[in-house]
């Protein structure tokens, strides 16, 4: 019965593990050009008019506790064309200009959202008790109700097979949904973060990174945002770093052996790290890929790529789709989350690359997706 609940139900509104991941691997090649202005803009960000440029000059030069400044740019958002594993998906290239904003440092940890926890009283989405009525509607028609004894508060934990895997697009033999599983008890109901602060929240669901924003005064970053600062003041590489897989273990918390079999631990840790454990990007960013996934604000849409680079030109501080499109999770609204995690390996999910993406469920949460903060300057004089 359990399993048949993780199946149908759980996993079903999760879809966020196997279908994005080495589904529509291709090794096609992006012949747009970079544009002209691919290079950084230091230039003040477009702000009100009754902000004066002195007191944004101010806002950059002492950047919030906890954050870095990215300047405004434009980049080419999508795969590279020297990116051998990038799905269609990641595909066309098309140029996007952004407008400066400052970002977190690091993803929000355990300790800044206890914070938040504790001025508020908030419960998150993972700590609820279920209302079928409300569950069931995200389901095939029919699913079956589960008996109360399953249908608990928890969220998904990952768990290594026994014996090597033949289909890595089943991601329910490594998954599990555990009873107690939240943000306070990221290893079920026995376990706590007392070890752990410094290490990203997890269990946490689109929702609750958005609750959190809103009490801190920030927001997510778009796609765009976040690919743009994820690539730091190089542009043109597939990794944070350039080209060169085999550095990967500096600079990223990945998968390394056979998954979901063994982990090699190469780079020191087999779930999550603490936050700047690895090197920083060239803005200051550190895990930008690896670690844990992170949400941003976009709706996951499979056309929309597409739409930008139909338009041959610019575009401006693009927020995304404006409804989500994914014909292979139809049933689920589902925003993108990037960077990859600590289970991505180059055999099953090489998520850490600039140009990943995925679709996750609004409402579901599991052990390896968190998110960081961005702020503008006017948000800020608002605040």
């Amino acid at each position: 019965m359990a399993y048949s609940f993780i199946k149908t139900t759980v996993v079903l509104s999760v879809l966020m593990f196997g279908l994005s991941c080495k589904k529509a691997v291709t090794t096609d090649t992006v012949t747009q050009d970079t544009p002209k202005s691919n290079a950084v803009d230091t230039t003040i960000p477009k702000v009100k008019s009754s902000l004066a440029k002195a007191v944004v000059d101010s806002l950059i030069a002492h950047p919030p506790l906890g954050m870095v400044w990215i300047p405004a740019g434009t980049f080419m958002q999508g795969a590279v064309p020297q990116d051998k594993a990038a799905m269609a998906h990641e595909k066309p290239q098309h140029p996007v200009h952004v407008d400066g904003f400052f970002m977190d440092v690091t993803e929000v940890t355990n300790a800044q959202f206890k914070a938040f926890v504790d001025a508020t009283a908030y419960i998150t989405v993972a700590e609820r008790e279920i209302d079928w009525e409300v569950f069931k509607s995200q389901l095939p028609e029919g699913t079956p109700k589960p008996h109360d004894s399953i249908l608990q508060p928890g969220s998904l934990l990952f768990k290594k097979t026994a014996k090597s895997v033949s289909n890595l697009y089943d991601f329910s033999q490594w998954w599990r949904w555990t009873i107690g599983a939240n943000w306070k008890h990221p290893l079920g109901k026995n376990s706590n973060i007392l070890e752990v602060m410094d290490h990203p929240v997890v269990h946490v669901s689109f929702e609750d990174a958005k609750a959190y924003c809103k009490w801190a005064g920030r927001r997510l970053p778009t796609e765009a945002e976040w690919e743009y600062a994820a690539r730091g003041k190089e542009k043109n590489t597939t990794f944070l770093w350039g080209d060169d897989p085999s550095k990967l273990a500096k600079w990223v918390n990945s998968w390394e052996g056979e998954f979901p079999v063994n982990n090699t631990l190469a780079d020191g840790y087999e779930r999550s790290a603490p936050v700047k454990t690895y090197l920083p990007n060239s803005f200051g960013l550190y895990e930008m890929a690896g670690n844990v996934w992170e949400f941003t604000s976009d709706w996951y849409n499979l056309k929309y790529y597409e739409e930008l680079a139909a338009l041959k030109t610019v575009v401006d501080n693009p927020k995304g789709a404006s409804k989500t499109y994914n014909p292979n999770n139809p049933l689920i609204e589902e925003v993108i989350i990037k960077g990859g995690s600590f289970l991505c390996t180059d055999s099953y999910c090489a998520s850490y690359r600039l140009s990943s993406r995925m679709g996750n469920s609004t409402d579901s949460s599991s052990e390896h997706v968190g998110f960081r903060t961005v702020v503008t300057p006017e948000m800020l004089m608002e605040n």
